[in-house]
This record gives C-alpha cells, structure tokens and sequence, in this order.
C-alpha cells in the first residue's frame, strides 16, 4: 500500500495528521507492507525572508494579535491530544523550498519519514527555523542523515523542479490546502483526521 502525504514544514495541521495516521497504522494489518511517500506543498511559495509566524498569521487573518493566539491555542490543544507539545507562538516562518528539497533527496536515498519528523519536531516544538542552510543541515544530521550529503544538497539546486511537480500533482487531484492523504491513487482524505478515520480507510484500502 501507498499512502501519498502531500505536507508543509511550517504546517501544525500537518504534523498532527501525520501522527495521527502513524497511530492508525499501529494496529492495521499488513502495516509493514505500507510506504508513506512525502509529497512536497508550501503554503506560501512566494514567501520571502523570515518573519514571525504571529505577524504572518495576523497579517492574513487579519484579527489582530489576540485572535491569532486564540487560534494558536485551539490547534496546539488538538496537538496535545496528539502527544505534541506546541511552541508555534515562538516561531518564525519563511519560505520552505529547502526543507522540501532535502525531504525528496531524503527520500530519493530510502526513507523521508525519519527526517520529517525531525524537522516537525524542531520547528514546532523546539521553535528551531528552518529558514538557513545551517540549521536545518544541523537538524538533518541530528537525525543521522550524512554530513556531506546533506550540506552538498542545499547548496545546490537539487530537487526544485520536484517541488514544483509535487505540488502541481496536488492541484490535479483538486487539493489547495495540506495535509492531503492519497491512499494508492484511489482513496483521499484532507485534512488532520483524527485515527478512527485513518483506520476506517485504511482497511476499506486494503479490501
């Protein structure tokens, strides 16, 4: 089985999906046969420099600071039910080419999952950036990716013509947000469902 997750780094949505689904699959049957493929998809890909997320949020909400917070404190709840221990208010946001870019080389040499994981964990619970070459190869390295590789890829301009593809794929199946779970290119399901809804999908799926 196939599970495609088309996901942003700076996406709480998306790491709480992301877990949920790894909850679910716990108790699926046939769970070591399952690959989980990431699929790249920024959110704002025009995004220039690095700003703090609160400003970001309350530049596009535009609700001002305290219903930014509120909001804030609504999903980091939904990420505590998660196990999740959220610190999005300390964070900043950028554009996130080159978190993807080391995702999908991740991914070209075996497995993406370790990596992403890493990096949802040092953004939103360690309000880590993931704007700059140098922390986000420090981050990668933390997980036990090589050195070299991983500070040769981001100075190059590997993998963003994968990027862009990833993210017109989602456009063709008609998903303009994230988290976007494509279960071997027949079952879809949008959004950070809870478990219960990942089983169910799971083993219609696997029927």
């Amino acid at each position: 089985m196939l599970i495609e997750v088309w996901s942003d780094v700076v996406c709480p949505w998306c790491y709480i999906g992301k877990r949920n689904l790894e909850a679910a699959l716990i108790n699926f049957v046939g769970n070591d046969k399952v690959e989980i493929k990431h699929r790249a998809f920024r959110l704002d890909p025009l995004a220039h420099g690095i700003r703090p997320t609160l400003t970001v949020l309350g530049e596009k909400y535009a609700g001002g600071t305290a219903q930014v917070l509120a909001m804030i404190d609504r999903v980091s709840k939904v990420a505590s039910e998660a196990g999740l221990q959220f610190r999005l208010a300390e964070t900043e946001t950028g554009n996130t080419l080159d978190a993807h870019r080391l995702l999908l080389w991740a991914q070209r040499e075996g497995d993406a999952q370790p990596l992403l994981a890493a990096i949802y964990r040092a953004y939103f619970e360690d309000a880590r950036s993931l704007f700059d070459h140098e922390t986000l190869s420090l981050i990668a390295i933390e997980a036990g990716y090589p050195e070299f590789e991983v500070k040769s890829l981001l100075a190059s301009d590997t993998f963003i013509d994968e990027v862009e593809e990833d993210q017109q794929m989602a456009s063709s199946f008609g998903a303009n947000g994230v988290p976007f779970f494509v279960i071997d290119r027949k079952y879809g399901l949008s959004g950070a469902q809870p478990i219960d809804a990942f089983a169910q999908v799971l083993v219609k799926a696997s029927a």
